[in-house]
């Protein structure tokens, strides 16, 4: 069976520094999306935001820049700019759940607005020539929006839908709903991406049984869960490689330095961490005692301290 597993982006995780170490050190993603560009009303790209783009920053891997917005000129500002970097795909997310996003009308609050979509697509295929793909939920109330969206859609030539099969007032809470997920298959004209709850082997093989025609998977929260799963996937294997916790440990550090290097003083770089560590405890055999560890870890000397605790204990 082949499919290609895809890294969901993730704003605050999945930049450049956590995607090159990750392809470096476990493998398994055919193509990174990296955490989307937002321009809060002004027609100018942060400076975190290029770095992550700067084809410098991506030798090793496949990247695919993606925005947030629900205004059409910082849509074509957007494309326009990173096509100077060669890129050729930019995605468009109408997923993100959060409030703070969805009150504004972006991300998965714009997909009951058929019509400024239908703008929006309209002038990025008139007015620029990149490939248009997009990310979405469901929708943000219901999980009918997102069918009032495919007629709009299907005027496009859009390279894809990628779809995390929940709505956007759910957050991340509750099981995904695949019978919705099965509608959308049954009427869209485009090629169709999963996205959701995959975070293991098992899981993984549930979805790809259950949705025969779908060849592409995207892994989010499960890839830093356990940044392993790509690879363990595409070997169909439920087994770590013998040097599992050494290998961990490697990436572990080459991010931290990194990030360390990146941030300024203690705070922001425990914050950093605490954050990756709310993931990668879930990997670990006793999930809470880990981050608890690293929660009480009140300085970069202790954090060191805690880690080299916690991985020994693994082995």
């Amino acid at each position: 069976m082949s499919f290609t597993l895809l890294s969901s982006p993730l704003q605050g995780f999945t930049d450049y520094r956590f995607r090159n170490a990750q392809h470096k050190y476990f493998g398994g993603i055919d193509t990174f999306y990296a955490p989307y560009i937002r321009l809060n009303g002004k027609l100018k790209v942060k400076s975190s935001y290029e770095q992550d783009l700067l084809p410098e920053n991506n030798t090793t891997l496949e990247v695919i820049p993606q925005v947030i917005t629900n205004d059409a000129d910082e849509f074509l500002f957007v494309a326009k700019y990173v096509q100077q970097f060669g890129y050729k795909e930019l995605n468009w997310n109408l997923g993100c759940p959060y409030p703070m996003v969805t009150n504004r009308g972006m991300g998965s609050g714009l997909i009951c607005d058929p019509n400024k979509i239908d703008d929006i697509l309209h002038r990025a295929h008139n007015e620029t020539d990149i490939l248009v793909s997009m990310k979405m939920r469901m929708g943000y109330e219901n999980s009918e929006e997102i069918l009032h969206t495919f007629p709009i859609l299907d005027k496009y030539p859009l390279k894809n839908v990628a779809i995390h099969a929940r709505i956007g007032k759910q957050l991340y809470k509750g099981g995904v709903d695949l019978d919705a997920f099965q509608k959308c298959i049954d009427v869209a004209k485009h090629k169709l991406y999963y996205n959701g709850d995959i975070t293991s082997l098992a899981e993984f093989k549930k979805m790809h049984e259950r949705f025969p025609s779908i060849d592409h998977f995207m892994i989010g929260r499960g890839l830093i869960a356990d940044p392993f799963l790509p690879s363990m996937i595409k070997n169909d294997t439920t087994e770590y490689p013998k040097n599992r916790w050494e290998l961990f440990e490697s990436f572990h550090n080459e991010i931290y330095e990194q990030y360390d290097a990146a941030l300024s003083g203690p705070t922001p770089i425990k914050m950093k961490m605490l954050g990756f560590w709310e993931y990668f405890s879930r990997s670990f055999s006793n999930p809470q005692k880990t981050y608890k560890k690293i929660k009480k870890a009140t300085n970069p000397v202790k954090y060191k301290q805690a880690v080299k605790e916690i991985l020994n204990t693994e082995e």
